[in-house]
């Protein structure tokens, strides 16, 4: 009988198939947040390592409860750090995320550390969720781990050190930081602008040629008109604490229209 899929294999499968992904980041440590994203619908969620006040422990306990209801949890790192990496693979991490990419080194130093030998340098172990705690014979997980998990590097510059299409390489998905993007650019949140969309442009380029998904982080839904023509297939729509927000402010505008 052939192995179950794994989160990262049906994520390949739906990004080679053309379908786009739709997904949030998670900034709050609470596990009703993951309960929500997988009941709603959400297709992956971005456990948020950078820009929210996670510890490393609450990263692994919300990795480890999406695992549990089946969605695909990627986590987004600031840098590379091959024990933390291999920690949160471990816990189930169908990915890793990486922020601010801007030289092979970087790309590379990801791969590896996400990867066993002889493609990469990640140190082997059994005891952990991911192996079944040593249930899973080792030939076995190695060959369940083969693909290794899916990997995204944040485009956010107006520059990079190494040309992009050499850049992805290796990559399942060129993201375009939107938000750093635009401040590096000298365009505050302006992603209409003509040296932002030209940049995003050039990064769509370069995905396509790299044969890399493209993704990109929206504030909201209606966003995502300022990225038209861009064959997005890794869309991530703000946050759990902004759609909190978004909640909290329309409803309490609604209750005090009804009051008026």
């Amino acid at each position: 009988m052939p192995a179950a899929p794994t989160p990262e294999s049906r994520l390949r499968e739906r990004l080679r198939s053309g379908a786009p992904l739709v997904g949030t980041f998670v900034k709050l440590a609470a596990l009703e947040t993951i309960d929500i994203a997988s009941s709603a619908g959400l297709d992956l969620v971005v456990v948020d390592g950078e820009h929210a006040q996670l510890d490393q422990a609450e990263c692994l306990a919300l990795v480890r409860h999406a695992g549990a209801l089946g969605l695909p949890a990627v986590v987004r790192i600031p840098a590379v750090d091959a024990g933390y990496i291999n920690r949160l693979l471990e816990a189930g991490a169908a990915g890793i995320q990486l922020s601010s990419l801007r030289a092979r080194g970087e790309r590379d130093a990801l791969v590896a550390a996400s990867r066993y030998p002889p493609d990469g340098t990640r140190s082997v172990s059994l005891a952990h969720p991911a192996a079944d705690y040593g249930a899973v014979p080792l030939a076995a997980y190695l060959e369940k781990s083969k693909g290794g998990p899916l990997l995204a590097g944040q485009i956010e510059t107006a520059t990079t050190a190494d040309p992009l299409d050499e850049l992805l390489r290796g990559l399942d998905v060129a993201f375009i930081g939107t938000t750093d993007l635009s401040v590096d650019l000298g365009r505050p949140g302006l992603l209409d602008d003509e040296r932002v969309r030209a940049r995003v442009t050039e990064i769509a380029a370069a995905a396509e040629r790299a044969s890399v998904a493209l993704g990109a982080w929206v504030a909201n839904a209606e966003a995502l008109s300022a990225l038209r023509g861009t064959h997005l297939r890794y869309v991530i729509v703000g946050s759990d604490l902004q759609l909190l927000r978004a909640g909290v402010t329309s409803n309490l505008a609604a209750a005090r229209r009804a009051l008026a």
